[in-house]
């Protein structure tokens, strides 16, 4: 009967983690024994077949290679987009700083944020306008059925375009919108809004409920600081 070879497990012999131990506190170890690097055999990590340890370094250093190819691939990416949008934001902040007349200037805002930005449909409504523009197109009532939802708006909202009635400032009502950004307009920390600014996009994922706002937010503080000079800052306008 064969004589049953010892083990890493049987009494007396090395454990894996003596050899480990070793190793580690013997980094010259494979420099003064280097035919082993060739000797010893271990798993290819995808087919399985016997490579020696100096191949599968190699292969190991080749996967370590290609994940940080990958990773750094992905912060260009995000790097070029992030500079993409900041040129966008600065043409879009520009040409509002340019924009003399106060009268036009909430439609300019949102048709040229929709330009710029490739958003297929803009909508703005301000209910609180100055007395002297309260005859604008962009002017709507302070009783519409959306402006309370604006109120208590917080921050931007995202989905449906069942997700507020505001949806019906967009060209032809929204008709061709099956999502909608809405952005609320006030000053400050005002409890009350002026006004909102509606984007919306027949791709019901461009503006989907799950979508982060926190560009949206910059967008609505932007647009609410252009537009805080065509508002009644003394009370709302009946």
């Amino acid at each position: 009967m064969n004589q049953k070879e010892p083990t890493l497990n049987n009494d007396g012999a090395l454990t894996a983690q003596q050899v480990m131990e070793y190793l580690k506190s013997h980094p010259d170890f494979f420099d003064q024994a280097p035919h082993l690097l060739s000797e010893i055999n271990v798993p290819h990590p995808q087919s399985g077949q016997a490579i020696s340890l100096v191949e599968r370094q190699a292969s190991v250093l080749r996967e370590r290679i290609k994940s940080m190819e990958l990773k750094l691939a992905e912060l260009l990416r995000h790097g070029q987009e992030n500079d993409a949008i900041s040129a966008s934001m600065q043409r879009w902040v520009r040409g509002l700083f340019l924009h003399a007349d106060h009268a036009s200037l909430p439609r300019f805002l949102a048709d040229s944020l929709a330009h710029i930005f490739s958003v297929p449909l803009a909508g703005i409504g301000i209910w609180r306008p100055t007395s002297a523009m309260a005859t604008q197109g962009w002017a709507v009532s302070a009783i519409a059925d959306y402006v309370e939802q604006i109120d208590n708006l917080r921050v931007p909202v995202c989905g449906p375009v069942s997700v507020s009635a505001a949806a019906r400032l967009l060209p032809e009502a929204g008709r061709d919108a099956q999502s909608i950004a809405v952005l609320p307009l006030r000053v400050g920390a005002a409890p009350e809004a002026f006004g909102v600014l509606v984007l919306g996009s027949p791709d019901a994922r461009r503006f989907a409920p799950d979508l982060g706002v926190a560009f949206l937010e910059r967008i609505s503080e932007i647009a609410s600081a252009a537009l805080s000079k065509c508002i009644d800052s003394h009370g709302a306008n009946q």
